[in-house]
């Protein structure tokens, strides 16, 4: 799981649980839940019969003749747009490079190869390794620093270190002469679903 996904799982997680424990919450003192059914709430539980309210008149205006409660307020409204403004970008940067540039750092303005057309060029290639049943790449990472995925998909009776080898002296090694960068990769192997065999 990409560290992106993961931080945007947990805050939508600890999200859900806030919001769902809230609104079960005001269902149970709206329907007058603890009443009837539940076992009676502790002292200065909020929200516990149908006519209560959350903060009332008292609660609500109680620092609002202070002096530092309008800019304190402002302060935490602001932080929290700041935060959302931050997370939300975070979702829009790339994750993916887009194109690569030929030739490393010393590469020619202009002299690009398209992402799609390099995983694909590299998939093909892994594909007709011994051994392999199917493959399938990606790139990740910026454009400045892109690093390649494959997903290869062996044959039951393959081994997995000898195809290994194969993928890094034949279709990787072929890719960073290609594009004239050290291109880090990572590749994840499987093996296709047989029938078990029967041993006698």
């Amino acid at each position: 799981m990409k560290r992106k996904s993961a931080i945007n799982r947990v805050l939508l997680a600890l999200t859900g649980v806030v919001l769902l424990c809230t609104g079960l919450l005001i269902l149970a003192g709206g329907f007058d839940l603890y009443r009837r059914w539940l076992p009676p709430p502790p002292d200065g539980w909020p929200l516990t019969a149908p006519h209560d309210i959350l903060l009332d008149d008292a609660t609500r205006t109680r620092w609002t003749g202070e002096g530092w409660w309008w800019p304190a307020a402002i302060a935490v409204l602001a932080l929290v747009t700041l935060l959302a403004l931050w997370w939300l970008l975070a979702q829009l940067r790339r994750t993916h490079p887009g194109a690569v540039s030929v030739g490393g750092p010393t590469a020619v303005d202009g002299v690009e190869l398209r992402e799609g057309a390099l995983s694909d060029a590299m998939a093909a290639d892994a594909g007709h390794l011994p051994g392999v049943h199917q493959a399938r790449a990606r790139m990740d990472g910026p454009t400045s620093h892109p690093e390649a995925r494959l997903d290869i998909t062996l044959t039951s009776d393959t081994e997995p270190g000898r195809v290994l080898q194969a993928l890094c002296d034949g279709p990787l090694e072929r890719a960073r002469q290609s594009t004239g960068r050290p291109l880090p990769a990572r590749a994840k192997l499987s093996v296709t679903p047989h029938k078990p065999h029967r041993a006698e």
